[in-house]
């Protein structure tokens, strides 16, 4: 039991005893007021007799006395008995109390105006009344013992404490049941309905089964359960919604009505730089500084409907191009509530749609080439140069080298769009390295030597990998070939292996003319050339740095490059030594 609920209890209590004392003392009132009517109604009767019995009789003094002793033995009632000289004649109080007589006469000589006025006096359990004699024979004084009055008295009290011992212990029962089975479940109730207003939707109430308040703590209950698995779906939902939102590959902005920024996501910081705090609360144009973004947020506000813009933004020596779709929000009752702006980088699509035009103009390029030439040689043979055997002979061969040219051309372009297909298979078997670098060295050792160009091989002969035979050779061969191609006669290339715990790396390491900083990103986009005239005449299509990478990354592998200009190129090819379809 708390403190207001002891202090309720206490003040009822108290309430109650002082309502006890007050009816106790009324009914003591009441009862001492009853007994001393009655007694007043019996002394006055009997006073009547006896002042009849003594006029009736005609004795002397002392005759008279004896009588009345008579009679008070008789009625049990005390007589003194004073004459008109105020003499005590006859004193019988001892006859019914077991008090001193001369106190009694004390007393009532200190008293008896007061009996004399009120006609009676009550005075420590006594009964005093006064009664004057005709025929000047003097005045009697009536003693009566009144014990039962102070018994009713006492018994009273007694019986108002014992009631009122056993009301407050029934008061306390009650309380503490009422206070059990409704004060307390409805206080329970009251403090887990505040709690829930703060927030806190575990908090909960004892049931009970006792009527409305049962029905009352059962519907807290209730509420609070609904709102703690409300509650719950609302933060599953947030957190899904955020894991979306902050997992987007494109950057978002939320904006307000009012055009104040509310919500970023991770994409959006990551490409524009900066944090959180850059943005929220700022007003969009105060935040963004590009005007394609002022222009599709108005847009938005003013037409209500979606809006789509690009933007270009400077990134170092790149730039990047974003789509920005603009889309007005809605709640449910159709009110405007601000813009979501969705930055869609699309700097993938413009290279791949960059790299398909380049492809196109360098492919019609590259074979308008060789057809020109063997066209117009045709024509020039057709024309008549065909009867001068040297002519033909000397045109037949340009006609001849051409079309090799443009054959090995349209091999390479094949060969590269057979390794982009996405069903492209490899077929995988355990190879030794070395032994694939000998076949490789059969094939181009011949024009190293014309141009005097020693090759060297440091590759362990027990190193082993996975990878496809056929076209780790194509790699090779490509490489080696670039590498006799762009190195100096009297050159050196060194072909060498590192091997760890999960790949294999393979440099070739030429010491040929390099290749300048700034095209080593462009290298292998397909028709790059560093050189292009150089490139051209040397049978060159442009595709085989290209086809190297792809086959590179089938493998699950990469390449590296490395060039000094006037010093060498060093070309690193890792791929794992155990090939598998999960790798990446």
């Amino acid at each position: 039991m708390n403190k207001s609920s002891s202090r309720t209890f206490m003040i009822y209590a108290i309430l109650i005893v002082v309502s006890m004392v007050i009816i106790g003392f009324l009914l003591v009132q009441i009862t001492k007021k009853f007994t001393l009517d009655a007694v007043d109604e019996r002394v006055s009767a009997e006073s009547e007799y006896i002042g009849q019995f003594l006029d009736d009789i005609e004795q002397a003094e002392g005759n008279k006395a004896n009588q009345l002793k008579t009679v008070s033995n008789q009625l049990k009632l005390g007589i003194l008995w004073f004459n008109h000289e105020q003499e005590l004649v006859l004193n019988t109080a001892g006859q019914v109390t077991d008090k001193n007589p001369s106190e009694i006469i004390q007393f009532l000589q200190g008293n008896m105006p007061d009996i004399e006025n009120e006609d009676h006096l009550l005075h420590d359990g006594l009964y005093y009344s006064k009664k004057s004699l005709d025929n000047n024979e003097g005045t009697l004084i009536f003693v009566l013992p009144l014990k039962s009055v102070s018994g009713i008295t006492a018994n009273i009290w007694l019986l108002i404490g014992v009631v009122l011992f056993m009301i407050l212990i029934i008061i306390f029962i009650i309380g503490y049941h009422f206070m059990d089975k409704y004060v307390r479940p409805v206080r329970s109730a009251s403090h887990v309905a505040y709690q829930l207003a703060e927030g806190n939707y575990n908090a909960r109430t004892y049931e009970t089964q006792y009527g409305e308040t049962g029905k009352l703590t059962n519907s807290i209950n209730l509420l609070a359960r609904n709102l703690y698995e409300m509650n719950l779906q609302r933060e599953i939902q947030n957190d899904r919604l955020m894991a979306v939102v902050e997992n987007m590959d494109s950057g978002l902005i939320l904006i307000n009505e009012k055009g104040y920024i509310q919500l970023v996501n991770r994409s959006f910081l990551n490409t524009f730089k900066g944090d959180s705090a850059s943005y929220l609360g700022y007003l969009y144009y105060e935040a963004l500084s590009y005007h394609q973004v002022h222009d599709t947020v108005r847009d938005v506000f003013m037409f209500e409907e979606n809006i789509q813009k690009t933007l270009v933004v400077p990134f170092d020596i790149e730039r990047r191009f974003f789509m920005i779709s603009g889309a007005p929000i809605f709640n449910h009752q159709k009110r405007w509530k601000g813009v979501v702006l969705v930055f869609h980088d699309i700097t993938d699509l413009k290279r791949l749609e960059e790299m398909r035009k380049d492809f196109v103009a360098n492919v019609s390029h590259e074979l308008k080439t060789p057809i020109t030439s063997i066209r117009g040689f045709a024509e020039t043979l057709l024309g008549g140069a065909r009867e001068d055997p040297e002519v033909r002979e000397k045109f037949l061969s340009i006609i001849h080298k051409e079309s090799g040219r443009l054959q090995v051309l349209i091999s390479d372009l094949l060969e590269l769009s057979k390794l982009e297909k996405e069903d492209f298979q490899l077929n995988i078997e355990r190879i030794k390295l070395k032994s694939l670098i000998d076949d490789v060295l059969s094939l181009v050792r011949h024009s190293a030597e014309e141009k005097q160009i020693e090759i060297k091989v440091d590759v362990s002969p027990s190193l082993k990998l996975e990878a496809d035979a056929t076209r780790f050779t194509q790699l090779l061969l490509n490489l080696l070939s670039n590498a006799i191609h762009y190195t100096p006669e009297d050159g050196q290339i060194d072909i060498g292996a590192e091997e760890n715990r999960d790949e294999v790396q393979v440099n070739i390491k030429d010491t040929g003319i390099g290749i300048p900083q700034e095209h080593l990103p462009r290298i292998f986009e397909r028709f790059y050339r560093v050189d292009k005239a150089r490139s051209r005449n040397s049978g060159g299509t442009g595709l085989g740095l290209a086809i190297v990478k792809h086959i590179a990354e089938a493998h699950h592998g990469k390449i590296e490059v490395e060039s000094t200009m006037n010093e060498g190129t060093i070309f690193s090819v890792r791929i794992p030594k155990k090939f598998t379809e999960s790798s990446s």
